[in-house]
């Protein structure tokens, strides 16, 4: 099942993508459930689940604007340098022993097809395609065995990174990955009734349709089984929080970078869970 929040017809509502429509769960449940983060939060995915089969969608795609799946989650956790060959960018050749991580705040993410906002402080601003895990359970100190079974769903992350501002403070990177709307993360969530942790995914980026990222889930460091083990070793991970994953190597050149620009258009896509799709624009 594809979980989405989106706007229509002047109004904030979420619902399933059937086909080339949207199974409004707004009109289906009425109050029971504000959000989809309502919807994981109460466990009712499999309730969401049987009232979309066998209905008919109440309207079309072209009807709506993808948000963000998740307004406002406790949390989205980022894994930094988790896939082979990463360190490289890095001048370090060790492997790493423990996952990196930082955090990022919901606004700095928009929805597939809003436009990706570069800061007016710095032209070095970058892309990096992820996917994410959304959290269904409650967890801590999750056995690594059973990790699959806290996983909710995936959708994909653009982790939009402003580059010069990484290191702005002595040891941080919390600046670089939260100015607003800097990323996004969408277009929906694939639960894992249809998409299966266990097995490999593919990852890909163009840029302005020239693929700048391509690789699989079997390149990670760090499983998604080991990223909630670790985690919940001293967190309590909640339904409808996020971890997003990290980012696989760059294709081509390295030197000179290529920063984003106006007009530029970002596409990160797994054949698993579909195409998270973003034009880059100046602040205002």
């Amino acid at each position: 099942m594809r979980l989405a929040s989106y706007t229509t017809h002047g109004r904030t509502s979420f619902g399933a993508i059937v086909g080339d429509g949207v199974v409004d769960f707004r009109v289906r449940f009425g109050s029971r459930f504000g959000s989809l983060i309502d919807v994981i939060r109460a466990q009712a995915i499999g309730e969401a689940r049987a009232t979309v089969a066998g209905v008919r969608p109440d309207f079309p795609l072209s009807e709506i604007e993808l948000l963000p799946p998740l307004a406002l989650p406790e949390k989205i956790l980022c894994i930094g340098i988790n896939y082979a060959n990463r360190n490289a960018d890095f001048d370090d050749p060790n492997v790493p022993k423990f996952p990196s991580m930082f955090y990022r705040h919901p606004g700095s993410l928009v929805g597939s097809g809003q436009p990706l906002q570069r800061p007016r402080v710095s032209e070095q601003f970058d892309y990096e395609g992820e996917i994410a895990m959304v959290i269904g359970r409650e967890g801590r100190h999750v056995p690594k065995g059973r990790a699959h079974d806290y996983i909710a769903g995936f959708t994909l992350c653009n982790e939009g990174t402003v580059r010069d501002w990484l290191r702005h403070g002595k040891f941080n990177v919390t600046q670089g990955k939260n100015f607003d709307r800097s990323g996004s993360i969408g277009p929906w969530i694939v639960t894992t009734d249809e998409l299966d942790p266990a097995k490999p995914m593919q990852l890909s980026v163009k840029l302005n349709g020239e693929v700048t990222q391509d690789d699989t889930t079997e390149s990670m460091i760090f499983s998604f089984s080991d990223l909630i083990a670790y985690v919940t070793t001293f967190m309590t991970l909640k339904p409808a929080d996020i971890i997003v994953t990290g980012t696989p190597v760059k294709l081509g050149p390295k030197d000179p970078p290529r920063w984003l620009k106006p007009g530029d258009v970002v596409e990160v896509s797994s054949p698993q869970i579909g195409v998270l799709r973003n034009r880059v624009v100046d602040e205002t």
